[in-house]
């Protein structure tokens, strides 16, 4: 799907789950990409200018971003 004109529905706003310890906690990622599929989302955003993704490293992100579209 992509988003344009014709999109319609609710795209969440997905926060991006860490361990303790800053590394990326990929088990809760696919927990909640899952989760907003299972409540009837549309679509996600993820890596937000706002939050954390100034503070990962590119292979972080496109490793972020690989699992969620992967998923």
């Amino acid at each position: 799907m992509t988003f344009g004109p014709a999109a319609s529905g609710v795209y969440a706003i997905a926060t991006t789950p860490f361990h303790a310890n800053g590394a990326l906690d990929t088990v809760s990622v696919d927990r909640l990409t899952d989760f907003y599929q299972a409540s009837g989302c549309s679509g996600l955003t993820i890596l937000g200018i706002m939050g954390e993704a100034p503070k990962l490293e590119p292979a972080e992100s496109r490793a972020l971003v690989k699992q969620v579209v992967g998923r």
